[in-house]
């Protein structure tokens, strides 16, 4: 199997297009078709869908295409290993993360990598939707909410507990409560995402439901309303660490119900040949993290 075919298919996977393919490559379009039959041959499978209009990935494409990726990503690690090139990372680096831990943690270490990296680029994605990060090539995702896919290779990065919080002004006004049966009698703040709070008891998690004040369809509004006073809020400690630090927010400790322990993750596709921007960048993020910690 040639590499520069391999590479040729990643390409074609990400433009759909035999032209934008061949203008990258520096080829031909019928070039990278003869190219890509030689792959598929090579591989005793039929890798893209192929119309007058479009070009798609078929299942057996979608299935090589991690591979694909994996065995670039080896080979561009073994050039740097025999190379005395030390300018750094390089390559595109591609992350998916939650807005919020995007804006607050992610954003503002990225100049400084790119500076000295002059090599490296970065294509980030900052959503709170949860993407297939295999199938659309990521090579980490940064995520806070339990893990469930068994596929994708967990590194954990910092610790992120679910904590009571609300302005000093509303405290002052309103009392700051003691047990979760005095939260019914205060203002209550949440995120459409959740319909309860959660809280950790002898080892067990229980569960507290209300009639909120105030919903909101991100953090940030919530977020907004608790520091103006509105009421308090069960956020992550990431969510508010900067008002917390500033005395924005007051942190709330119960004394019948502990904070519900959550954790920043990394999935990554794969842990074999990981590129040194991907361990560049995790290293970097966990550094950012840091000021999270007990």
């Amino acid at each position: 199997m040639n590499l520069r075919d391999v590479e040729l298919f990643i390409v074609l996977a990400e433009t759909c297009n035999f032209t934008q393919a061949a203008r990258r490559l520096g080829m031909s379009a019928m070039s990278v078709s003869r190219h890509l039959a030689q792959l598929e041959n090579d591989l005793g499978a039929r890798l893209f869908q192929r119309t007058t209009r479009a070009v798609s990935l078929t299942s057996e494409g979608e299935e090589f295409l991690p591979y694909a990726r994996t065995m670039m990503e080896a080979e561009q690690n073994a050039r740097i290993i025999f190379s005395d090139d030390t300018a750094g990372a390089s390559g595109l680096l591609k992350v998916t993360a939650p807005t919020g831990i995007g804006r607050r943690f992610i954003l503002p270490m990225l100049p400084e990598i790119m500076e000295l990296n002059p090599k490296i680029k970065i294509d980030l994605n900052l959503s709170d939707d949860v993407v297939d990060i295999i199938g659309q090539g990521y090579d980490v995702a940064i995520r806070v909410a339990p893990l469930k896919d068994s596929n994708l290779i967990a590194h954990r990065l910092s610790s992120n507990p679910r904590i009571l919080c609300a302005s000093p002004s509303y405290l002052s006004s309103n009392g700051v409560p003691a047990t979760l049966a005095e939260l019914s009698i205060h203002q209550c703040l949440r995120t459409a995402m959740v319909s309860h709070w959660t809280f950790m008891k002898e080892g067990s998690m229980l569960s507290h439901s209300f009639m909120p004040r105030f919903i909101c369809n991100n953090v940030e509004g919530v977020r907004s309303m608790c520091k103006a006073g509105a009421g308090i809020a069960q956020l992550t400690k990431a969510d508010v660490h900067s008002e917390l630090a500033a005395g924005e927010l007051i942190e709330i400790h119960l004394s019948d119900a502990e904070p519900h322990m959550l954790a920043i993750w990394a999935l990554l596709p794969t842990k074999r040949y990981l590129p040194y921007r991907v361990t560049l960048f995790l290293d970097a993020l966990k550094s950012s993290l840091k000021s999270l910690s007990p």
